[in-house]
Order: structure tokens, then sequence, then C-alpha cells
């Protein structure tokens, strides 16, 4: 079973305590009554899907209640870390497992 490290209730806890909420830091339009059927379609429905790292939204269901950001590897499907909402991407992630840490 995973462990997932919750930066609010700063202690890791077992994947099924949480609930993924798709990819993170996706900006939403500020007329998305303007937009085309198009651009609309692709902020709601249209995510990237990389091999390797991908930071998504993440929400602690059974814990704080509280959405955070992840940084995950799908390759391996390890949490590289969490940080807290509203936060930026980190600038720097951890090269080794050694260092894999939650804000």
């Amino acid at each position: 079973m995973l462990l997932i490290r919750c930066p609010y209730c700063e202690e890791e806890r077992p994947e099924l305590e949480f609930r993924n909420a798709g990819e993170a830091h996706i900006a939403r339009s500020t007329n998305i009554a303007g937009d085309s059927d198009d651009d609309f379609e692709k902020f709601f429905f249209i995510r990237s899907n990389p091999k390797g790292i991908i930071y998504e939204r993440w929400r602690h269901i059974h814990g704080c209640a509280r959405f955070f950001n992840a940084v995950r590897d799908t390759v391996t499907d390890k949490f590289v870390m969490t940080y807290k909402a509203g936060e930026p991407k980190p600038a720097k992630l951890p090269k080794t497992s050694n260092e894999v840490v939650a804000k």
C-alpha cells in the first residue's frame, strides 16, 4: 500500500484516506462563459498524461479533508513530494530517494 504524506497533518497515511483530484496548476479561464466549446472541452476534459513526473491535486478525505498538491512519478507510482495548495510548483525536486520529503 502506498503511503502519502499530508502536508497539513504532517504525517504519512495510507492511500485509502486520499482521493486524486486531477492535474494541479491548471489556470481557469477568466471568462468561461465566453470560451468556445473547444476551449471549454480542453479545460475540463483534456489533460496531459506524461510518463514520468506529474503534478497532481489530492484531497485527504479521511483526515483533514484539505486539498494539497503532490509530485508523483507515473512510472514507479511513487510520491516524490507533497506541498500545500496554493504554493507554486517546486523549483527543484529531490534527486534521490533519500531526499524525498514533504514541504
